[in-house]
């Protein structure tokens, strides 16, 4: 069992950086994929990045390449987002997720966090 937690949402204008931050309880968060999914209202959950065990190997979607950044900390059970350039587009709540094997799909993660709103003003 993992529980999540993120934090470090909030109102920015656009051009403007976030760090969100998604702390994890339990003594097994090293063993786990971790990955980053947002919401907009009225559209479906979308992949925004994941990030292996170790943090070797990460993974974005096109849509936030060269803007957001995945990294992990497994010494403090925490995995980060950290969002450059934003723009009002990239307003959505965002949750972070945990998983077995490295996958795009939300369906494919087995626990997760109760999300943080981001919105990215004009």
């Amino acid at each position: 069992q993992v529980q999540l937690v993120e934090s470090g949402g909030g109102l920015v204008q656009a051009g403007g950086s976030l760090r969100l931050s998604c702390a994890a309880s339990g003594r097994t968060f090293s063993s786990y994929v971790m990955g980053w999914f947002r919401q907009a209202p009225g559209k479906e959950r979308e992949f925004v990045s994941a990030i292996s065990r170790s943090g070797g190997s990460t993974y974005s979607a096109d849509s936030v390449k060269g803007r957001f950044t995945i990294s992990r900390d497994n010494a403090k059970n925490t995995v980060y987002l950290q969002m450059n350039s934003l723009k009002p587009e990239d307003t959505a709540v965002y949750y972070c997720a945990a998983a077995q094997l490295v996958r795009r799909g939300p369906e494919n993660y087995d626990y997760w966090g109760q999300g943080t709103q981001v919105t990215v003003s004009s």
